[in-house]
């Protein structure tokens, strides 16, 4: 009922530039939070920016500096703007949003498949 679908990976050089886009559909009353996580091989899921619904957002002191969340709201999406990459910046980057559905008006969290980014050197 309620889907999150990831795009803009791809692989770029170090010192480039991505924008990831996340798209959410389905039984949606609102969107309170959107987030995105990565999880590099070998290594722990982590919490990389988040927005909330008041368009107050954190980031991970490693991309401080270098990344950007934003969103549309009218049209369910939110974006990561990833500048000076580097090749740590590799991994699988997750979209994470807490929805309350439309049909229940209860709030549930929801992850999309994930989007590879490669940074070369």
């Amino acid at each position: 009922q309620v889907q999150l679908v990831e795009s803009g990976g791809g692989l770029v050089q170090a010192g480039g530039s991505l924008r990831l886009s996340c798209v959410v559909s389905g039984s949606i009353f609102s969107v309170v939070a959107m987030a995105w996580y990565r999880q590099a091989p070998g290594k722990q899921r982590e919490l990389v920016t988040s927005i909330t619904s008041g368009g107050n957002t954190n980031y991970a002191d490693s991309v401080k500096g270098r990344f950007t969340i934003s969103r549309d709201n009218a049209k369910n999406t939110v974006y990561l703007q990833m500048n000076s990459l580097k090749p740590e910046d590799t991994a699988v980057y997750y979209c994470y949003a807490d929805i309350v559905r439309r049909d229940t008006m209860l709030q549930y969290g929801y992850w999309g498949q994930g989007t590879q980014v490669t940074v070369s050197s």
